[in-house]
């Protein structure tokens, strides 16, 4: 039978906040388009209500996450690579719609974004070891210094590679014990959006992780003034971005790192040392013989 004319139902990506799908308070959606202009799907436009109940929900999961074992972390970034995996094909999908990369690119990109959580993963039960200390004192004591979560995680990522940006910045996040709120790729947002569906699926507590689509200007302002976030890592390039956040956190003087990745697949995209921007080294002095 001759198919009757109809109308594309395209999906509308939800944000994910304290676990859930959840539409924006504003109603605001946008549409995900290629750079040819057509368009694939519509994005939700976080709104700074929406930034706030995401800190709020990284605040209230923080302190539980923080006390799971460094085994467990790495169990469930373990996880969070297995769930991507499954999902390969879909994923690869997101980023060729996204108009910017073929189909062998994506693969590329998605393979890459699997093989950095277990590589961070792997991480989890040697940070203490290789980056705290002993350290050497005139008095009887011993002096250590160990690594500790700072909180929680402001994420602004780059528009390019969409999703292994972002799982990398996660990743270095997350394995020490902090909690993050993400907002993902703007002129790219279908993949990061998606990557909501493999953490709901990969045993991450509800709170730990909120990914947020929208424009990054404008939730700048609030991310970098709100007390609650502890520090901001963001990888845009756009230099309206970059100068809004650091004017905003003049404001309370909370620690923010503008970087600068030139190749996310290779030895920059897994530095260990970008764990070290979301931690506080804390020192404890015991006295010898007690």
């Amino acid at each position: 039978m001759p198919q009757p004319d109809r109308i594309t139902v395209l999906k509308t990506s939800k944000l994910y906040i304290g676990g859930r799908f959840v539409r924006t308070e504003s109603g605001r959606v946008w549409p995900a388009k290629t750079p040819a202009g057509d368009q694939v799907a519509n994005a939700c436009w976080a709104s700074r209500k929406d930034l706030r109940e995401a800190v709020r929900a990284a605040r209230c999961a923080q302190k539980g996450w923080a006390a799971a074992s460094p085994y467990l972390k790495g169990q469930i970034l373990y996880r969070m690579a297995e769930m991507l995996e499954d999902r390969h094909d879909t994923f690869v999908n997101e980023i060729v719609r996204g108009g910017v990369s073929g189909k062998d690119q994506a693969e590329c990109e998605v393979k890459a974004s699997i093989d950095r959580l277990v590589y961070f993963a792997g991480w989890s039960d040697k940070i203490t070891a290789v980056f705290g200390s002993v350290n050497p004192v005139s008095t009887p004591h011993f002096n250590f210094t160990v690594p500790e979560p700072t909180g929680v995680v402001g994420l602004v990522c780059p528009d390019e590679p969409s999703l292994l940006a972002l799982v990398s910045m996660l990743a270095a996040s997350l394995v020490l014990g902090n909690a993050v709120v993400a907002v993902v790729s703007e002129s790219q947002p279908l993949a990061g959006a998606t990557f909501g569906e493999v953490l709901a699926t990969s045993d991450i507590p509800a709170g730990v992780v909120n990914l947020l689509t929208g424009k990054q200007r404008e939730l700048a302002d609030v991310l970098g003034t709100h007390l609650d976030v502890n520090a901001i890592i963001a990888a845009t390039q756009d230099p309206e971005t970059r100068s809004a956040l650091g004017e905003a956190v003049a404001t309370n003087l909370k620690r923010v790192s503008l970087i600068n990745v030139e190749d996310w697949y290779g030895p920059e995209g897994e530095d260990p040392y970008q764990i070290l921007k979301t931690a506080e080294m804390k020192t404890t002095w015991h006295p010898v013989g007690t």
